[in-house]
Formats: structure tokens, sequence, C-alpha cells
């Protein structure tokens, strides 16, 4: 099997891990905002998600002959390994999980600052675990110097959305076409009060083409949006919006710990003489079962829908094929760079390899690029928004130095 053993070729397979698995959640929040609905869009992502599992399990699982310490796929999933492999089915429950609630909480709070409190939590809990239970491979004073950037990163995030939230709370007041959102006292707004308000566009000379291509960053882009997005935001409490980001991202700090203890045994749970799950063993495992939870839990909310999303039916995910290309494009990209990860982490340490969780620089780049996230806001939210993505910048360096290399004896 193809095995990692020099510091170069971790930390290459971490920077590859990091692009795939920034620009993902893009993907899946630009169908959001196209007006997908959220199960649609999960229910694809799992397929290609497994399918990139398989694949990495089945080639370079595959490659070169089997050894008793490190047997090839084939021969381990028939070895007595079942502690190892519930490890590894149970990092792929949290994972589900945390992706799960990280889709909803993308239209909430935004892609950026979702991706930033994540992937710090991940790195503030998931690393410190790794790093004990790696057996201190990784240079502590280097390691936990990143970490620190990374706490910092989730103050900095939390105030960015707070920022930004007043911003555009700002806007929509000020807007002279004086939009009546309809959300009664905080409550959701509704369908009509958002109609009414791209009416008046209209009333006043402006046609349809021209509404739909409001600019970027202004309170008649706000509204355009929330016309067309599956997921309603517009009314809804902050607390609401940050309380599944935090939720996702204890869940999320859970999943590489586990994958850990899958591969190397540090509770010794394996009986003696049956090799530890190599990497790729423990990859397919934790894909099967994100795979289960995924699909189980969205088929269940295609007919009791979360966060006031409209029924749907397995019928109508079959026949939706509108952006579909782009949800499984996704999975394939989530998928290679969780691989690409835990490969990286088997060679240097998973606290090292923990450096991908600075994702969010790429998802901000996208979140600008593609959402024009930030456009029009205030100098503070400015300010945070920069001092947040340095936090990340400094962060990415020192865990990628603090890579040690794990002893194969």
């Amino acid at each position: 099997m193809f095995i990692v053993e020099d510091k170069g070729s971790a930390i290459a397979l971490m920077c590859a891990a990091l692009l795939f698995l920034g620009t993902w959640p893009a993907l899946l929040t630009l169908l959001e905002r196209r007006g997908r609905l959220p199960q649609h869009t999960y229910l694809d992502y799992s397929i290609t998600n497994l399918l990139a599992a398989v694949l990495i399990a089945l080639t370079l699982g595959q490659l070169g002959e089997t050894k008793q310490d490190m047997p090839n796929f084939f021969t381990q999933l028939s070895q007595d390994n079942w502690p190892s492999v519930l490890f590894a089915m149970a990092g792929g429950l949290v994972l589900s999980i945390g992706n799960l609630s990280t889709q909803y909480a993308w239209a909430y709070v935004g892609l950026s600052v979702t991706e930033v409190i994540c992937a710090s939590m991940v790195v503030v809990i998931g690393t410190t675990l790794n790093y004990f239970l790696d057996n201190r491979i990784n240079r502590a004073d280097i390691l936990f110097t990143g970490v620190a950037c990374f706490l910092v990163a989730v103050i900095l995030g939390t105030a960015v959305h707070a920022s930004n939230a007043a911003d555009n709370e700002e806007k929509l007041s000020e807007s002279k076409n004086g939009y009546n959102l309809g959300t009664n006292g905080g409550m959701e707004p509704s369908k009509q009060g958002i109609h009414d308000a791209l009416e008046v566009d209209i009333e006043n000379g402006a046609c349809a083409e021209e509404v739909t291509r409001a600019e970027a960053g202004t309170a008649e882009y706000l509204i355009e949006l929330e016309g067309r997005r599956s997921v309603k935001v517009f009314g809804s409490s902050t607390l609401k919006g940050l309380g599944l980001v935090f939720f996702a991202g204890v869940c999320l700090s859970l999943f590489s710990p586990a994958l850990n203890l899958a591969t190397n045994d540090q509770w010794h749970t394996l009986k003696g003489g049956v090799p530890h799950l190599v990497v790729y063993t423990a990859f397919f495992y934790f894909s099967m079962s994100c795979f289960v939870i995924g699909v189980g839990l969205n088929i269940l909310f295609l007919y009791r829908p979360m966060a006031g999303v409209p029924k749907s039916s397995f019928k109508a995910y079959l026949s939706d094929w509108e952006g579909r290309q782009w949800a499984l494009l996704a999975g394939l990209l989530c998928g290679f760079g969780n691989g690409f990860q835990f490969m990286g982490g088997q060679a240097a340490g998973y606290a090292a390899a923990d450096a991908v969780e600075a994702l969010p620089l790429v998802s901000t780049f996208w979140g600008i690029v593609l959402f024009g996230e930030y456009r029009k806001s205030s100098k503070k939210t400015y300010t945070l928004l920069v001092l947040m993505l340095l936090m990340f910048v400094a962060a990415v360096a020192t865990l990628m130095a603090s890579a040690g290399r794990r002893a194969t004896k």
C-alpha cells in the first residue's frame, strides 16, 4: 500500500486537503442560496463522499504486497479488529452530524464565520486531544502557539458575525425604498413581505431583470437573496445561528481523535497479534458510518424538515437535477480532502494535520468572490475580518511547523 514516510509529502497532502476542504462548503452554500433544498443537496453529497473513500481504499490501500504489521485493505476486512472499527465509525458519526449542522449554520451565520468558529474549535479541542494521543510527537511550544492563534480566531470570528449582522440591519433600516420585511417583531418574514419589497422596485421603474441583479452588499441584494434561498434567515435570532455553529464545532472536534484511536490503538483495545487498522481501512469504515447517518437523517428531514425548510419526498429528490453536479462534486472534494488529511496525520501526527482546519482561508475567499460577503460593510467589520484571517495564516504556519514523524516500530 501507499505509505507517506517523509515530512514534505505529508505537508503536500495537508495543503491539498486544505484546498479541497475549504472549497466544498462553498458549493453547498451556493446551492442553498439558489433555492435547492439542503436535504436534496446533502443526499447527493453523501453518495460521492463515500465513493471517494472507496476509491482511495481500492487504489492506495491495495498498492504493493501485504505485510503482517501493515496488511492491505482487503486483508484487513476479515481481521478481528472491531474495537478499532468502532472508533472509526464513531468518528464518521460525529463528522456527519457536524457537517449537517454546518449546512444550516452557513445560512444563518454566513460561510466565512461558520467555518472560522468551527475550525477553531476543532483545533482547540481536537488538536489538544491528538497531541496527547500521538505521544507528544509534535513540538509542544510551536503546536500550542498555533492553537492559541485559533482560539483568538474564535473570538474574532464571533465579533465579525456580530458586526456584519449590525451592518446588515442598518442597510435594511436605511433602505431608500423603505422595505417592509414582514418580520412581525422578530419572527421570520413572510414570503409576501419579500415579494412586496421587490414589487416596490418594479413600481419605481426598475424592470424585473434589474431587480434580480442587485449589487452585492446592498439592502436590495439582501432581500433578493432572502427571496430565493431555501433557508429563510431574516428575523432569526443571532443566538440560534451561533448555537448551531458551536454545536457543530464540538462534533467536528471529535472526529480526528477518533480516527487517531482507530489507526494507532493507543488504548490497547485490540487483541494481541492483531495489526492496527491502516489509515485506508479506517477511512473506509469512517466514511461508511458518515454515509449511513447522513442519508438516514436527510431522508427523515425530507418529510420532517428543519429550520422552516419546505417538506419534500424521496421521489422529488430523485427528480431534482438542478445543481446536482455541484453537490456531487462537493462530496468528492470533501472525501478526498478528509482522506488526504488522515494520510498526512498518520505520517506527521494528527495534531499537525489539523493545520487543514485553516480551511476558512479558502472558504472566506469563495465567500467574498461568489457570495459578496462583507461587501459594503463597515470599517469595523473589515478590520475584524483582516485580523481574523491573519490569525489563521499564523495558525496554519505554526501547526505545520510542529509536524513530527511517527515511529513505525
